[in-house]
């Protein structure tokens, strides 16, 4: 059952613990029009559904022996990367906005998710006229990392600023257009950890995320396995890949408890473990 309406949506940073999420089953995954170069790689091969199913049923279940919430979305036939719930939204604070999606076949995603948070009663905010998707952008408390892509706009970065005031800092990250979204380089692990795949970056945005966190380096052949792509639950908890080896040690030998899934039919469209899921509700413990 969902949280009393004054604790559904509140999400101040990317660590605290994951009580509320959507997520999605890959139920008609498929690689159909190449929409990045993961895709690219794996278009001959393609998706193994039964596989991607079972690896998908396997994270909600560790998300809910965690405590998490999960809110599963229908899946819907003309849909192949509903999977990816990260991208049709995003939470900061207490106000949930709705993406604006730069691919025509991944907008009526969205619609999907309006229509189950007005079945639950949920407010939200749609302003935005550019582009912007929630892979692109990583809250931390007053901080809002916001990557510039392929897929988010300047436009739609000034028009957050504008709608979240001068309480919080919108910053932009202009990211090489080899990367998808930000959050395929860059992920925020605690209050002063963060992985990141330094190419991603000019060196002056590289010194800016420098000067905030400390940052583990992932590889270029991990970063094609969607390295970056954790996804923190609370408690110094991350789940990620087993095949990611390098960032796994890393992030263990920094403190981290990392809880491996394999997930390696679904990262073939591109995503992983933070692409498969929205967060609404983080609590402050």
């Amino acid at each position: 059952m969902i949280k009393s309406e004054e604790k559904i949506i509140d999400c101040t940073t990317e660590y605290r613990k994951l009580e509320t999420l959507f997520i999605c089953r890959p139920k008609y995954m498929e690689i159909t029009e190449v929409i990045n170069e993961t895709q690219r790689h794996y278009i001959n091969g393609n998706i193994d559904v039964d596989l991607a199913m079972e690896q998908h049923e396997t994270f909600a279940r560790i998300l809910e022996k965690h405590g998490a919430e999960v809110i599963r979305l229908e899946p819907e036939h003309q849909l192949n990367e509903q999977v990816f719930t990260r991208d049709i939204g995003f939470c900061i604070g207490s106000r949930l906005f709705l993406s604006e999606m730069n691919t025509h076949i991944r907008g009526a995603e969205v619609d999907v998710l309006k229509q189950s948070l007005q079945d639950k009663g949920i407010s939200y905010h749609r302003p935005f006229l550019q582009s912007i998707e929630g892979g692109d952008v990583m809250v931390d408390g007053d901080k809002i990392w916001v990557g510039i892509s392929k897929r988010t706009t300047r436009e739609a970065a000034e028009t957050l600023q504008l709608q979240l005031g001068n309480d919080y800092q919108v910053i932009p990250l202009p990211i090489d257009d080899s990367i998808l979204h930000l959050d395929c380089a860059f992920n925020i692990l605690s209050p002063d950890w963060a992985l990141i795949y330094p190419d991603a970056f000019a060196p002056a945005d590289y010194q800016k995320l420098k000067e905030n966190y400390h940052l583990i380096e992932v590889t270029a052949a991990e970063q094609f396995s969607m390295g970056t792509n954790v996804l923190s639950i609370g408690g110094g908890k991350v789940i990620s890949m087993p095949q990611n080896k390098d960032v796994n040690e890393k992030m263990r030998r920094t403190g981290f408890q990392v809880i491996e899934v394999e997930f390696s039919e679904i990262i073939k469209s591109g995503g992983s473990f933070r692409c498969c899921s929205l967060p609404v509700y983080r609590s402050n413990s």
